[in-house]
């Protein structure tokens, strides 16, 4: 996956810009991702809580965002 990242005149990060080819296999594996700024439903909400509060118990299971890309990458056509 080719990333690029656009920042502004103090070097900021305020974007980021992938080819169409990934971003296609990513609405695949999240049909839902164009609706992100969607409010959410309170039982997701409640999920999100839950698994924050998980992170917050049990950080070593954390995983890099290199492992999606692998995975991406991995199930390219």
């Amino acid at each position: 996956m080719n990333v690029q990242y656009l920042s502004n005149d103090e070097g900021k990060i305020t974007a980021v810009q992938l080819p169409i080819k990934d971003w296609e296999r990513l609405r695949n594996v999240y049909p839902n991702i164009d609706n992100i700024d969607s409010p959410l439903p309170d039982w997701q909400k409640e999920l999100l809580d839950k698994r924050l509060q998980s992170i917050e118990e049990h950080p070593e299971r954390l995983k890099p965002i290199s492992g999606l890309i692998e995975l991406l990458d991995s199930t390219e056509e």
